[in-house]
């Protein structure tokens, strides 16, 4: 009986493991989306930034 309930122990510390592990992976994989978001935010910025100096450029062509 003790064995089972080491082996019920050891399968409990391990479950709660795996769980801290996802909740880690899922803290990390927010964050990314977070940050792809942002940077996809940023390159539509930069794209319109991009041709508004394009045009003004051509104010100043020969």
């Amino acid at each position: 009986m003790g064995a089972i309930g080491d082996a019920s122990r050891d399968q409990a510390s391990g479950i709660g493991q795996v769980d801290a592990a996802l909740r880690d992976l899922d803290t990390v994989t927010q964050g990314n989306a977070r940050q792809a978001e942002e940077s996809a935010q940023a390159a539509l910025g930069m794209s319109s930034n991009a041709a508004i100096l394009g045009r003004t450029l051509e104010f100043f062509r020969l």
